[in-house]
């Protein structure tokens, strides 16, 4: 029986600052960034291990390094078969850890720290069972996925008997669902072509170029100048056409009452929906902004920290669309709980993306809500930035297959988190080859 006998986490860093890729109106320097998590095991002849992350933008993810170091060895000793054979356990010891709930409670660094954790024993679960994640969670029945959800907190929202409803609901086609997904890709969208530090010909370019890959929805940053906004969403519109969908992101940046001015000035783009107008924890803000922009729609949930928040966001009927994100929530045990609550209020879920790994993880969760959650695609696109995925063994591939651009499904066993060594040991921070040499320069 393998065992899990070391544990190696990383600041790994990307200089995505040096081309302005990834900024907006309130990261305007991000260098993408991870806590990058391995797993190993005393099964050498197979190589297994588990490979997990989260997404950070540069200073402080030492801080959430520090923060796995401590979750992660408590893995250390564990047998890998009864690990993958009750993953709802292994999420509760983990969340146990009274000192560290002290730092949070679940939110901020100890829960983005869990998140990488839990994402390398997910990984590490599926690749000893020979399947992509989504397949590993598919194949489950609906009494071992609900095992498997943190429902903690959300009984007046969801109880455990509404969750096994929806889970035996959609069981019955979810040979048929996969199918099609093989055939068409689950539906992507970029936003690429929009961050907000390109300059209007850049964006122009890129925007052309989206429509001619055949993406049908694309995302612009927003929020820094409403007259800048205005110029860059004219171009868009020009460049993509009247039948191209277009979609702001304004990153947080607003007040409540300036969030519905702001969008109200830029509705005449015809926009599906603003995302992140307001405090990412203002749940009643939301719904405000939600009710005076109709009918441009609100799209949140990349930094809602918890299952808890997403609760009050279904409950207050402040969001029409669902964007958890892979490496903020806890995993798939908390994702989980998430997508069932989000099918309970009929809300889409499109998954944030975008960051190191983000997208190779979020496919295996737009396919897992598909297949055995919501059953549906009405409404549903997930995020895809064409940034750095070269770093990763297994990448995650989008393309058309004749009805828009998606992910293709993905096939290798595992999350798809697996990093490269070589890139691991090239963007190390601070004594990776790359940053090593950009101090020896900075000191000359």
């Amino acid at each position: 029986m393998p065992t899990i006998t070391d544990v190696e986490i990383t600041d790994v860093r990307f200089p995505t600052s040096l081309d302005a890729d990834g900024s907006d109106a309130m990261n305007v320097d991000a260098d993408y960034s991870a806590v990058y998590v391995v797993l190993r095991t005393d099964d050498e002849s197979a190589d297994l291990a588990g490979h997990g992350l989260t997404f950070t933008i540069g200073r402080g993810t030492d801080v959430v390094a520090l923060a796995a170091r401590h979750q992660a060895e408590r893995l250390v000793g564990r047998d890998v078969d009864e690990l993958a054979a009750d993953m709802g356990a292994v999420y509760r010891d983990l969340t146990a850890d009274s000192q560290l709930r002290w730092l949070g409670p679940e939110k901020g660094v100890v829960h983005l720290s869990l998140a990488a954790v839990l994402n390398a024993a997910w990984d590490l679960a599926a690749r000893r069972a020979g399947k992509p994640l989504w397949r590993l969670l598919a194949d489950m029945t609906p009494e071992q996925l609900v095992d498997v959800a943190d429902l903690r907190y959300l009984s007046d929202a969801l109880t455990r008997d509404e969750a096994l409803g929806i889970l035996r609901a959609a069981a019955p086609g979810k040979a048929a669902r996969i199918a099609e997904l093989e055939r068409r890709g689950y539906p992507a969208y970029t936003t690429s072509a929009g961050w907000l530090g390109y300059d209007d010909a850049k964006l122009r370019r890129l925007c052309t170029e989206a429509v001619e890959e055949g993406y049908r929805h694309v995302k612009l940053k927003v929020g820094a100048s409403l007259d800048d906004d205005r110029r860059r969403l004219g171009i868009a519109r020009e460049a993509v056409g009247p039948d191209t969908t277009l979609m702001i992101d304004a990153n947080q940046v607003w007040d409540v009452p300036e969030a519905i001015e702001w969008v109200n000035a830029l509705s005449g783009f015809d926009l599906l929906w603003i995302e992140e107008p307001t405090s990412p924890d203002d749940v009643l803000g939301h719904a405000a902004v939600r009710e005076a922009v109709a009918p441009v729609r609100v799209a949140t949930g990349e930094h809602s920290h918890n299952r808890v928040m997403f609760k009050q966001l279904f409950q207050a009927r402040a969001i029409d669309y669902c964007q958890l994100d892979t490496g903020r929530l806890a995993s798939i045990n908390e994702i989980v709980a998430v997508l069932l609550l989000a099918a309970k209020f009929g809300v889409p879920v499109c998954p944030h993306a975008g960051g190191v790994g983000l997208c190779e993880m979020v496919q295996h969760v737009a396919v897992l809500d598909h297949v055995a959650v919501s059953g549906s695609l009405d409404g549903r696109i997930a995020e895809f930035v064409d940034h750095l995925h070269e770093h990763f063994t297994d990448p995650c591939v989008a393309t058309d297959a004749g009805e828009g651009v998606g992910y293709v499904l993905p096939t290798a066993p595992g999350y798809s988190t697996r990093m490269r060594p070589e890139s691991v040991a090239r963007f190390r921070f601070p004594d990776g080859e790359y940053w090593a040499s950009e101090r020896a320069g900075a000191a000359t």
